[in-house]
């Protein structure tokens, strides 16, 4: 079945360092940009990510220090994803937990604003894990009958995991899912809008997962001695866990969506401050206006301090007995 499109879906692959999406590095991004008319466009690129390759990952995923050294990095080819990757949505396997928010890191780091609002975002290892709950490689096999050659390899993967979403696509026409509230829907369907919220259930505001939507759509704490309390409740409560966030090991993109959402509660308590004492000017100026008598408001006044005497001292002594 093929993919009906209003606008380009890249599907995307990063092979990294390792997983930490605050700290690690991309060692190779391949894109496989599918256009509304079928066209299929691929970028595919080695960098240097500008820090050893841990022994595992490169074990994992065959990509050396001496295969990127003189390669350029992601700073310099960061303007070229971006407009490669232009307005299209975004596609991957487990991207929404961890490709989409280290490209994000990588793209702040490198200075590059790629916004990812207005996209839609299809992770393809959701709706698997959902309807069958299992690799790409399985997916691979389970869905289109076929042994995945070269797994680990970017373009390997990324092509797979288009293949696996075309699949799913036929497998679950008309299919019935049951959600954890007992609602019955047909979730598979050829859209991407749909399959971005089927595939975005758990809602993360920032990729990574430290900060959700709940079902009123207000960000959440999703993590630690907070988890679960609205974003602004937070704030009331610890003011300093905004700086205690901004200058922790946390991802650059949660940091931002943090600074956001910050912005906006300041600008709002502002807001209500000033709601408040127009409120106040007003309730003042209506007394007067009635003829209400306004006492003047008196301040605390530092006296200078008086010279001790010897009255003073007896009146202490007598006072306390001394």
């Amino acid at each position: 079945m093929e993919l009906k499109l209003k606008r380009p879906l890249a599907f995307f692959d990063l092979e990294t360092t390792g997983v930490n999406v605050a700290t690690d590095k991309i060692v190779e991004i391949a894109i496989l940009k599918i256009m509304p008319d079928g066209t299929e466009l691929v970028y595919q690129k080695k960098v240097n990510p500008e820090m050893p390759i841990p022994a595992a990952s490169s074990i994992f995923h065959g990509i050396y220090d001496d295969d990127v050294k003189d390669l350029p990095t992601f700073k310099h080819l960061a303007a070229e994803v971006a407009a490669f990757i232009g307005d299209a949505d975004l596609a991957g396997y487990n991207s929404n937990k961890f490709d989409v928010p280290l490209l994000m890191e990588e793209f702040l780091a490198a200075g590059v604003d790629f916004s990812l609002h207005g996209r839609s975002f299809i992770d393809v290892q959701n709706i698997f894990h959902q309807m069958e709950q299992r690799t790409l490689k399985a997916a691979y096999k389970f869905y289109c009958g076929q042994s995945l050659e070269n797994a680990h390899q970017a373009e390997a993967d990324v092509r797979a995991t288009y293949e696996v979403l075309k699949a799913q696509l036929s497998k679950y026409e008309n299919v019935e899912f049951e959600d954890k509230h007992g609602v019955i829907s047909q979730p598979v369907v050829n859209d991407v809008e749909a399959l971005h919220t089927f595939t975005n259930l758990s809602k993360p505001a920032d990729f990574a997962g430290r900060l959700v939507y709940d079902e009123e759509g207000d960000v959440t704490i999703n993590f630690g001695k907070h988890k679960g309390r609205k974003l602004v409740q937070v704030f009331d409560m610890e003011p300093s866990y905004y700086a205690w966030m901004q200058n922790g090991d946390f991802p650059r993109y949660t940091k931002k969506i943090l600074e956001e959402q910050w912005n906006a509660y300041r600008s709002l308590k502002k807001e209500h401050k000033t709601s408040q004492q127009k409120e106040a000017t007003e309730d003042v100026s209506v007394k007067q206006g009635s003829g209400a008598v306004n006492k003047p408001v008196m301040k605390n006044k530092t006296e200078p301090a008086k010279p001790i005497t010897t009255d003073m001292l007896k009146g202490l002594q007598d006072k306390f007995k001394k």
